[in-house]
């Protein structure tokens, strides 16, 4: 035993007990009960029966009241101290105790801890200032529990904070309305587990198990549809997000894309430029389909006159031959039957003629003797039988001899012409177009091209492209061939009277031993003979141009007419002789 200074919690049966004691005013730190103090009347008027009385210096096992024999009104709470006088309690007669002492001894005050188990029938008592919910219905009378005797124990840390005030008076919950309190050696199941001793004022008691219409099962349920339910939204957002994005990306908006866009002009053009060029000549500028037993080809021409001639390349009409047919087709795209007039192998140059159409554009001439190496030139023609192509470059070279055709092996119909060279685009198709300068004016008819993989030779013959080497006839040739064409039918070439050593290998034109039949190689009476020209003379100039070939000697002397006087210069024996000459005439082929 101590020496009573500290209070000890005892639990100890009641029965022949004339009344309970009141707990005394607690005021001590922690650990300290309330001491219970002999013949002081307890918080109701009838006391409840004891087996033996407490000794006065022993505490109460508990502050509250023993439970009434009669029930109480179902729906009045419990009184606390200080609230005016209460109910009567019924008494219950004597008898031994309920149930066996309690082995926990655990405190009245409070409900115990976490580390404790829950005594088999006593109730925890509410924190002070809990009001206790109304019973549903009264209790049966029930005998009375009696503390048993047990030892004493140390005292135990409440969760509850400690009573400090001597009127409010602790009772027991009997853990519902309707609920029976525990006979003698019966164990119930304790409701001190629901009990919330920090809710509401006036809320009732927590319920076994979860409350109504929140199990476990249906809450999963619920939940994973909720959740189903958002997934679901989430992928239908962010498929349309992604749609509206795509589409926002791809068109930049979501209304019509218009474009800026320049306003519509009138098609005006500068005289000079490539597409003035074209607009002027292009009214002018036919394709020929040419047929014949053998062959067939397509080249272009252009007009000369408002009767219907037009000009073009030898070449490009003689797979007609004499009895084939050719066929001429505008810009506009109208057609026409066209009539050979004349042609001439030597010049590559012939002209034709459409019947029955009116309103023709004559193409104007230039003078090709005006034009400089750089000029700018518009070429323009039907390659590959694209009709009304459109070319530019300049003027590369002018007096470039070249020879063009020879497919006979007879020399009949090989060409010489002292071209002017350009780098606009000229492929097989262009033969016959004109090439104009920049006032629309044709200053030479393109006729060759250098191939790349013949070296030489015309369109027909050749199957590369153009590698920026064309070539054409200057227009002051050709307009003086087209004219004989047209009056004549006919071309006449100028001549000197020689017959030259074509396997020369030296430098310069020589002229041979021996002419055709074994004739003399210059001929008798002709502007050679007349000049003093000699067999075995090597000429090496004309009009002070230098001449490395016989080809070249041709070419010079055709890029002239007949009558002209020419001066030339040639070595004789080592000597250097300058003569001068007038040009013969010649029939051509």
């Amino acid at each position: 035993m101590d020496d009573g200074r500290q209070a000890k919690w005892w639990s100890r049966p009641a029965t022949g007990r004339p009344g309970r004691d009141e707990p005394e005013n607690r005021a001590g730190g922690e650990g300290d009960a309330p001491s219970l103090r002999p013949d002081t009347p307890g918080p109701t008027d009838t006391t409840a029966p004891t087996d033996s009385p407490a000794p006065t210096d022993s505490p109460a096992p508990t502050d509250s009241p023993a439970p009434t024999d009669s029930p109480a009104p179902a729906n009045s709470p419990a009184p606390l101290a200080g609230q005016g006088p209460q109910e009567p309690a019924l008494s219950r007669p004597a008898g031994p105790p309920l149930h066996e002492p309690d082995v926990y001894s655990t405190p009245p005050y409070g409900g115990p801890g976490p580390w404790a188990p829950a005594p088999p029938v006593q109730r925890p008592t509410p924190a002070h200032g809990t009001p206790v919910p109304p019973q549903a219905a009264p209790l049966p009378p029930q005998p009375s529990p009696v503390l048993s005797q047990a030892t004493p124990v140390p005292p135990q840390t409440s969760p509850v904070p400690p009573q400090t005030s001597p009127e409010q008076a602790p009772y027991v919950t009997t853990g519902g309305a309707g609920v029976p309190l525990a006979g003698p050696g019966e164990q119930r199941t304790s409701q001190w587990l629901q009990y919330d001793p920090w809710g509401a004022p006036g809320q009732p008691l927590t319920q076994v198990g979860p409350p109504a219409g929140t199990e476990p099962g249906s809450r999963k349920n619920r939940r994973g549809g909720a959740f189903a339910g958002m997934l679901l939204l989430a992928l239908v957002a962010s498929g349309i997000g992604g749609g509206v994005g795509a589409y926002v990306e791809r068109t930049g908006g979501l209304t019509t894309v218009e474009l800026p866009q320049a306003s519509h002009d009138n098609g005006d053009r500068a005289p000079e430029s490539v597409a003035g060029i074209a607009a002027s000549a292009l009214p002018s500028v036919v394709t020929l389909h040419v047929s014949g037993t053998a062959e067939s080809g397509t080249g272009t021409g252009f007009v000369l006159d408002a009767r219907g001639h037009i000009l073009t390349n030898n070449h490009v009409v003689a797979p007609a031959g004499s009895s084939g047919d050719i066929t001429v087709t505008f810009s506009s795209g109208e057609t026409a039957a066209a009539e050979l007039v004349g042609k001439d192998s030597g010049y590559d140059l012939a002209v034709v003629r459409v019947k029955g159409v009116s309103g023709l554009k004559p193409l104007p001439l230039g003078n090709s003797d005006n034009v400089r190496v750089g000029d700018p030139v518009v070429a323009i023609g039907a390659p590959f039988d694209l009709s009304n192509t459109v070319t530019s470059g300049i003027i590369s070279a002018k007096q470039r001899p070249i020879t063009a055709g020879g497919e006979k092996g007879d020399g009949s119909d090989i060409s010489y012409v002292d071209a002017l060279q350009t780098d606009a685009p000229i492929n097989p198709g262009n033969s016959g177009g004109p090439l104009v300068d920049t006032q629309a004016h044709v200053i030479g008819i393109n006729s060759a091209i250098r191939a790349a993989d013949s070296g030489k030779g015309t369109e027909r013959g050749g199957q590369s492209g153009s590698i920026g080497l064309g070539f054409a006839i200057p227009i002051n040739q050709g307009k003086r061939v087209a004219e004989e064409l047209i009056n004549t039918g006919k071309a006449t070439h100028p001549v000197i009277g020689v017959t030259l050593d074509m396997k020369f290998t030296g430098d310069g034109a020589k002229v041979g031993e021996k002419g055709p039949e074994d004739g003399p190689a210059v001929t008798k009476g002709g502007p050679a003979a007349k000049a003093g020209i000699r067999s075995g003379d090597v000429i090496t100039e004309v009009q002070g141009q230098r001449v490395h070939s016989g080809e070249e000697l041709i070419v010079k002397i055709r890029a002239h007419r007949p009558g002209d006087r020419l001066e030339l210069r040639l070595t004789r024996g080592g000597e250097e002789r300058s003569v001068t000459l007038t040009l013969g005439s010649a029939s051509g082929t």
